[in-house]
């Protein structure tokens, strides 16, 4: 939707699907006036934490998956390979577009290793205690596409 309609453009609490468009068509067009710039700032602000909530959760899955396959040796899988090495793809990948997010990862590995812990203990069934509280991988070790951690 390209074109600027001269009627009330749409709220961005109403319709927000059509707000964006008209938003885009407006910038398109130079008209800075019409823009809702306070939304507009507030979305894009949101596109950035989009992405870093994005390394967060694929930290949390990566890492639940390399404990269950460090702690689970007899049961590991090639879901559980794919899991990981999809998990590492994705996080490069976004780190990729987005080279200022390269650092993020080890700021968020502290607070995402809990969730992967209870994930993992839930998972497996094997009791929380078994699992390290601090996490026994470094950031590289993560994200590095050959690590794999071995077996108790």
């Amino acid at each position: 939707m390209n074109r600027i309609e001269t009627k009330r453009p749409a709220g961005y609490d109403e319709d927000f699907a059509l707000w964006s468009a008209e938003q885009a068509a407006l910038l398109r067009a130079g008209q800075f006036d019409r823009v809702d710039q306070q939304h507009v700032a507030e979305e894009i602000e949101d596109l950035g934490e989009s992405q870093r909530s994005e390394i967060e959760s694929r930290m949390s899955v990566l890492l639940a998956h390399l404990l269950k396959w460090q702690l689970q040796p007899q049961a590991r899988s090639n879901r559980w390979l794919a899991t990981i090495v999809e998990q590492r793809t994705r996080i490069a990948r976004r780190i990729k577009k987005s080279p200022s997010l390269r650092p993020y990862p080890a700021l968020v590995l502290d607070e995402e290793y809990p969730v992967a812990r209870l994930h993992a203990a839930g998972e497996t069934g094997l009791p929380l205690s078994l699992f390290p509280e601090a996490c026994p991988y470094a950031v590289e070790q993560v994200l590095d596409p050959d690590f794999l951690p071995s077996g108790e």
